[in-house]
């Protein structure tokens, strides 16, 4: 039995995010062909994600110095409190898929704060004399990443910073990431958003079935 984190970063209602309706296309299939799998769903943006600031750097230098937790100051505590519940989900998960919007050609400012809650040093790589070490090599992950351009391949490829980082990053951590699942296009062709995003679900039930 697996555990399976479902991670949207995206404000928007499914109703409205294409990629989230696509997401949710992938988690019915996979249910269906996993009933014995945990799922936990974290929306990003009904959290508490605190973004790794001077306070919190300086806590986890406190700490490592010898201070007790109890002895931070109480708003310190709840932030740290907060960031390390997020980072302890994260490590004890098996399985993630991501739901995400290309903003800005990056990603959504409250993922790069989440991102920073699980990728550290001591908990899914290490830094050895040889470079750093991939923790999380047991896991593995999806991508279902939406845009209103088409950046997954041809010339505007080389532009963006969204599914291309995030991949990065979770290999860099261990993770193998399986092929993503790309919604675009569709500000380019609005007249075909019902054959693009019927397309994608197709792509994600077969995805969900392999996952």
């Amino acid at each position: 039995m697996s555990k399976v984190l479902f991670i949207k970063a995206s404000p928007l209602p499914n109703e409205v995010s294409r990629s989230s309706q696509v997401a949710e296309t992938f988690m019915a299939e996979y249910k269906a062909k996993n009933p014995s799998d945990t799922v936990e769903e974290l929306v990003l943006y009904n959290t508490e994600v605190p973004l790794l600031d001077l306070e919190l750097m300086t806590a986890g230098r406190e700490l490592q110095a010898g201070k007790a937790f109890t002895d931070l100051a109480p708003d310190v505590q709840k932030k740290l409190n907060a960031y390390n519940v997020l980072t302890e989900q994260f490590l004890a998960a098996d399985k993630y898929v991501f739901v995400f919007p290309l903003w800005n050609l990056g990603i959504p400012p409250l993922l790069k704060a989440y991102i920073d809650t699980f990728v550290i040093a001591g908990k899914s790589f290490r830094y050895t004399e040889h470079g750093p070490e991939a923790l999380l090599k047991d896991k593995k992950a999806i991508l279902i990443h939406g845009s209103g351009g088409i950046y997954s391949a041809g010339p505007t490829s080389s532009f963006t910073h969204g599914e291309p980082y995030l991949r990065t990053i979770l290999q860099f951590i261990g993770i193998n990431v399986v092929p993503s699942i790309f919604v675009e296009g569709i500000d380019h062709n609005p007249s075909k958003e019902a054959e693009i995003v019927a397309a994608a679900k197709a792509v994600a039930q077969e995805s969900a079935a392999e996952f």
